[in-house]
């Protein structure tokens, strides 16, 4: 089989604060930014990588979701518990640098883990973790 990871999805509930976190602060493309019914989808990726892609989209989306359950995503989403991304860079301590001079919310400083990475860890502005690895 010739199987590739094209796009992953995140909860946003601010595009433009989303936007600007994955556009401006983490560098990404932005490869598609679709409005509809006042909702808004935004695709990026990074740079150099055309065929990996992350779709920031509004919790509210989906139709087959209660709305119980859309209040329990928002308040996960709040609280950094619903979703997670891991990334990865050949110079972690630039990258920790950057990202801690944009005033993104720091969780975790670059830190050798007891299961053999090196890693830091923040939040976008959803609330989603972002942790960001050193390749080895």
């Amino acid at each position: 089989m010739d199987i590739t990871l094209h796009a992953s999805f995140l909860p946003h509930h601010d595009p433009d604060a989303s936007l600007a976190f994955y556009r401006d602060t983490l560098g990404f493309e932005v490869r598609n930014d679709v409005g509809y019914q006042g909702m808004r989808w935004i695709t990026v990726g990074p740079a150099g990588q055309p065929g990996t892609s992350i779709v920031l989209t509004p919790p509210a989306a989906d139709p087959g979701v209660t709305d119980d359950e859309r209040r329990t995503i928002v308040e996960m989403m709040a609280k950094g518990t619903y979703a997670a991304l891991l990334l990865a860079t050949g110079d972690l301590d630039d990258t920790f640098t950057r990202l801690q001079a944009s005033d993104a919310e720091v969780v975790q400083e670059p830190t050798e883990q007891p299961y053999g990475v090196r890693d830091c860890a923040f939040r976008d502005p959803a609330g989603n973790l972002i942790r960001i690895q050193e390749r080895r």
